[in-house]
């Protein structure tokens, strides 16, 4: 052995102080494998909890002293480890957790003494946030398997030119987290200011736990209820009115509502009406009842089941299995379908929200759509009373986004927005859902 190579004994952490001793449940490591520090080299089950236990140090497993379903004292070593990591010289036993820091570690309930009364009636949008992955995808990287289409065309009938698509081994909460953590600071709140958190999401990291509660250990939220919301890219406004029901019946004062799509892992790449579409992003805002912001004026919500088929995928999550032989795993739309239906819903909601606002159409700064298809966005334009070029597009950079697609356009405008400022946001998506919110900025 070296002279800066030593040998030393290795103690599970220490759980409450009642506690003797634990069952190692399984190794991960045999003798002579090297460690990392922070690497999970066993899984221990203690009379209260199940856990990981992680190398302190880097190095190389000398000797395992209990084996796999033996129970082993929290005072005596465990393993033997080789390591030139002098910190370890001077390592000790993990002292056991007092009950209060016990009681600390323990999952938190919120409880809200202070609920808000349920006659609030001004809800407000304060910080935003928007996130898009390095990696830009032009079109012309596409065209491999479709001999008689050219970026061109592509453009021609999607406005599409470019989008972003995730690294591999990015996953969805890890966008979100961008994305949510830019929105709190522009709110001038502070992570434990929030309540509540709904993340809207067609692409979770997994069927359970939800993206939220995955999303709200990243931010060190504790005690705040958090769940995910599927309407597909009427997500993010499903979220906000959400939200403000929450908000107005005194449950949360503050709820942050993200929404992420990492729609290029289910994308079939002899799919010619999904394939050039979809870009990945996460979008975020936080919804206050508290703090004066960007005043809600009117909200649309709807669904309708006879659009069941124009927008669907039967197998859940953000990647494909490798043996999916047995059902379809991609995204599939109905194009002419959703074309007829979302030129139709847009128009009707830019007039209705501009109703329902006592708006003049000319008073609206900035209609900000779901950037669904550049065609659709100019049809709808022409029926809604607004001039197309108060309709904000970003289509052509970033693709469609699904339910991220309006925080990230909310996100490149809103420098440029003064007091007082008209704006409506609408989208549709799958189920069929559609969406419309009036902003007074």
């Amino acid at each position: 052995m070296s002279a800066n190579v030593f040998s030393t004994g290795l103690f599970l952490p220490a759980q409450a102080a009642a506690e003797t001793e634990a069952i190692i449940t399984k190794w991960f490591v045999a003798e002579g494998a090297e460690i990392k520090k922070g690497r999970v080299i066993a899984e221990v089950e203690s009379a209260k909890s199940t856990f990981d236990f992680e190398a302190p140090c880097d190095g190389r497993i000398e000797k395992l002293l209990y084996a796999d379903g033996a129970a082993a004292p929290f005072d005596k070593p465990v393993a033997v480890v080789e390591t030139s990591d002098e910190s370890m010289r001077s390592w000790e036993r993990p002292a056991p957790a007092s009950p209060a820091a016990v009681a600390e570690d323990a999952p938190r309930m919120a409880i809200m003494a202070d609920k808000l009364e349920p006659s609030v009636r001004t809800i407000s949008l304060l910080g935003f946030g928007a996130y898009l992955p390095d990696r830009v995808v032009r079109n012309e990287e596409l065209l491999a398997g479709f001999p008689d289409v050219t970026a061109d065309y592509i453009f021609k009938v999607t406005g599409i030119k470019e989008r972003r698509w995730a690294a591999a081994g990015v996953k969805p909460s890890d966008m979100a987290y961008e994305a949510s953590r830019q929105a709190i600071e522009n709110s001038g709140l502070k992570p434990s200011d929030i309540n509540a958190i709904i993340v809207s999401t067609t692409t979770p990291d997994a069927v359970m736990p939800s993206t939220a509660c995955i999303l709200q250990g990243r931010l060190g939220i504790r005690g705040a209820l958090a769940f995910d919301l599927n309407a597909a890219c009427s997500g993010w406004l499903y979220g906000i009115s959400v939200a403000r029901g929450l908000i107005l019946s005194g449950i949360a004062k503050n709820v942050l509502v993200a929404g992420v799509d990492m729609q290029s892992r289910v994308l079939d790449k002899s799919d010619k009406d999904t394939y050039f579409l979809f870009g990945d992003g996460a979008g975020a805002t936080v919804i206050s009842g508290v703090e004066k912001g960007h005043v809600i004026k009117d909200e649309i919500l709807s669904a309708d089941p006879l659009g069941l088929n124009m927008a669907r995928r039967e197998y859940p999550g953000y990647e494909v299995p490798a043996n999916s032989a047995a059902f379809d795993p991609w995204l599939r739309l109905d194009g002419k379908a959703l074309f007829r239906f979302a030129t139709e819903s847009f128009s009707a909601m830019v007039r209705e929200l501009i109703a329902k606002s006592k708006w003049r159409p000319e008073e609206v700064r900035w209609v900000v759509p779901h950037q669904a298809n550049g065609r659709i966005i100019k049809a709808a334009a022409q029926k809604s009373g607004v001039p197309f070029e108060r309709f904000y597009l970003n289509i052509d950079r970033v693709g469609n986004t699904s339910s991220a697609s309006i925080p990230v356009a909310l996100c490149e405008i809103q420098n440029g927005l003064q007091k007082r400022d008209k704006i409506i946001f609408c989208t549709v998506g799958a189920g069929i859902t559609a969406a419309g919110l009036s902003l007074e900025w």
